[in-house]
């Protein structure tokens, strides 16, 4: 169950009150900034560091100009954060000041990236970890139509109202000039609609998944249309139209992490909308490489097949049958379980491992794809534009979330197959492998697309936004 025991301004008011354990850590705190400042070639004034606020300020520009300040929020999933925090990495190298308010976990990953962090208020913070636990009744509902209008009235509307209240506390604190948050963080909605552009706060929605449809559909009730209505009321704004697509026309600025060849084509969309390509792949730490690494180059077709770091609870449904379909095959299949102990797990579930398959936990994919002619995947979106920026094709499997749209649109770029399903069977996992192997357009489609993404910029695209907000501000 999702931790409540303060609730409201209350609870805002108990995480907001701990930044005065910053004055405690005053020594720590002016030692870190200084040396992020010369890092950033910024002046640093040790003038006043009472609060975030003003250890904030303490930073200038070489003309004297105090450092722009940046909000980024994000919804408190992993595939969520990951990106935004890519972003707000690239912003603080940029000279930028930057507040992340996200969940509470993601802390220390958000300090590491040199920004300040902000928790979200405990109404709308859960972890993503445990989704059954910390909304009941979720996992009853069948993947599809039901769960997805579950998700859009408890799990990123019923959010709202406190993530709105928590943007409204940290803009009177932390005055930014932008902020961006991931196109489901709903609360920054209400901000938009309040006031009008130029009285607040530039206001940029990146799309980390695939446009969303122009209707509800004739399976989804009407019901989560009002619910949403009724939550964005509840703080004082009206959503007028479908409410799905209020995500794309109500920010300033709604910036679509692809390109337009990997997407539908729309006639409907808004002046403020753009693609602007994936963003780049994180970079990775430290990182061990196995003692079969090496196997990787041996000249056998090498197929990865993994389920994302979200919908991977049940190993059952994609990465042990691939792994069991292709045990007499002559490719090496590496099982990437993204969670700690998933390959101990899975060599439990099977009993007996082929021999030509290799388990792992986590792999960094920038290192394992280039390696790769083919990733099977649940199709999480983060993933599948990591697998095209590498020119790999794809298989895709997926029944939760948006991952049905995104195994439609793999097929329908032409840069892979559509598996049709989260539990697909031996013959249609072994057909599909072996097609995406023997046919060469899919790779060559694969290769297309991460030409594409070269055109693009996302980064780059941000910051001019920011910055031109900054400049007139």
């Amino acid at each position: 169950m999702r931790k409540s025991v303060l609730h409201g301004p209350a609870a805002f008011e108990l995480r907001w009150s701990r930044l005065s354990l910053l004055r405690k850590r005053r020594s720590t705190t002016v030692n870190r900034h200084r040396k992020l400042g010369r890092v950033q070639g910024l002046t640093y004034d040790r003038g006043s560091v009472n609060d975030m606020d003003d250890t904030a300020s303490c930073f200038l520009r070489s003309n004297g100009d105090p450092v722009p300040k940046i909000i980024v929020a994000a919804t408190p999933v992993h595939g969520h954060v990951a990106p935004l925090l890519t972003v707000a990495a690239d912003l603080v190298r940029r000279g930028h000041q930057v507040t992340v308010l996200t969940g509470a976990r993601f802390k220390e990953r958000t300090e590491a990236v040199g920004a300040f962090f902000m928790a979200l208020p405990g109404e709308a913070d859960y972890d993503d970890r445990r989704m059954d636990q910390e909304f009941p009744g979720r996992s009853l509902l069948p993947p599809g139509p039901a769960q997805l209008e579950f998700d859009v009235k408890h799990v990123f509307g019923d959010p709202v109202p406190a993530q709105y209240e928590a943007l409204r506390r940290l803009l009177t604190d932390f005055p930014a000039t932008g902020v961006i948050s991931d196109g489901l963080f709903l609360g920054a909605l209400p901000l938009s609609l309040s006031s009008e552009p130029g009285a607040r706060p530039i206001t940029i929605s990146l799309g980390i998944s695939p446009l969303p449809p122009t209707g509800w559909g004739s399976k989804v009730h009407v019901d989560a249309q009002q619910h949403m209505e009724a939550v964005f009321e509840s703080v004082g704004v009206t959503l007028s139209g479908f409410a799905l697509s209020s995500l794309i026309t109500i920010p300033d600025h709604y910036l679509q992490l692809t390109i337009p060849g990997f997407e539908f084509p729309r006639d409907d969309l808004p002046s403020s909308f753009h693609f602007v390509g994936p963003l780049p792949q994180a970079s990775v730490g430290a990182f061990e490489r196995p003692s079969w690494w090496e196997e990787l180059s041996d000249g056998r077709p090498v197929v990865v097949v993994t389920q994302g770091t979200f919908a991977n609870v049940d190993l059952e449904e994609l990465v042990i049958p691939t792994v069991r379909v292709l045990g007499d095959s002559d490719a090496l299949v590496v099982a990437a379980t993204a969670r700690q102990g998933g390959g101990m797990e899975m060599r439990n579930l099977m009993g007996s491992v082929p021999s030509n398959a290799r388990l792992a936990d986590f792999i960094p994919f920038d290192l394992l794809l280039p390696f790769a002619d083919v990733l099977v995947t649940n199709g999480g979106y983060g993933g599948v534009h990591t697998a095209l920026q590498h020119g790999v094709p794809l298989i895709v499997g997926g029944a939760t979330e948006d991952k049905p749209l995104i195994a439609a649109l793999v097929a329908w770029s032409g840069s892979g197959v559509n598996l049709g399903t989260a539990r697909p069977d031996d013959a249609t996992l072994h057909t599909a492998v072996n097609a995406v192997l023997s046919t060469p357009s899919y790779r060559t489609r694969a290769q297309e697309l991460r030409a594409d993404f070269t055109r693009f910029d996302a980064l780059e695209s941000i910051s001019e936004l920011v910055s031109s907000k900054a400049d007139r501000a």
